[in-house]
């Protein structure tokens, strides 16, 4: 059986997070995002697309 490659999103974090709900703080810390400009590469499961949708007015997503 051959191996099929998973998607891979690269997540960036454009906003603060200043300003915003505890919720959201955790949501993004969780990403592994933690300063403003930094870029993390993730599976794009679909926990992890809830996830950046939960943010999504203070991140860019982009698919590789």
């Amino acid at each position: 059986m051959a191996k099929t490659k998973e998607k891979r999103v690269q997540i960036k974090l454009v906003r603060s997070l200043i300003g915003c709900s505890e919720t959201q703080r955790k949501v993004a810390q969780s990403l592994g995002l933690k300063k403003l400009n930094q870029v993390v590469e993730h599976n794009a499961s679909a926990t992890i697309m809830g996830m950046a949708n939960k943010i999504s007015h203070l991140v860019e997503v982009t698919e590789q």
